[in-house]
């Protein structure tokens, strides 16, 4: 394997731990009054990827908001569309964000992770002594 490839294959990693925690989602394309209403697969404190079949150019700015599901801390921010996925989403990076709603998306990080742990598998249940 060449060195191309392998710098290829690392740059996919994910940089920051990302969650499947929000209650709610709307979104508003600046420039447009149509509130966009949409589930979000996942969230990091960076940004995060949102499900939706609406189309946004790369570079377009959203303003968003969304409550975490377990701290329910409703979070205001704007955001820059980064990479889209057609007929899937759009892959989006907070922009001025405050320090207060990064500090409660690691919040509900580390809460989802706890709650993720002390979940039973589902094997575990069938194993008898």
């Amino acid at each position: 394997m060449n060195d191309n490839k392998r710098e290829g294959s690392s740059s996919r990693a994910r940089l920051h731990p990302r969650i499947h925690s929000l209650r709610e989602i709307s979104i508003e394309y600046e420039g447009y009054s149509e509130p966009v209403s949409s589930r979000p697969p996942d969230i990091s404190t960076h940004g995060m990827f949102i499900n939706t079949t609406r189309k946004f150019p790369e570079g377009a700015v959203l303003n968003l908001k969304f409550r975490l599901d377990l701290t329910e801390a409703e979070i205001h921010t704007r955001c820059e569309v980064r990479y889209i996925l057609p007929g899937v989403g759009v892959g989006v990076e907070f922009v001025g964000i405050s320090p207060e709603a990064i500090q409660s998306i690691q919040e509900e990080i580390k809460l989802s992770n706890r709650k993720k742990m002390r979940k039973p598998s589902r094997n575990a249940e069938k194993v008898s002594c």
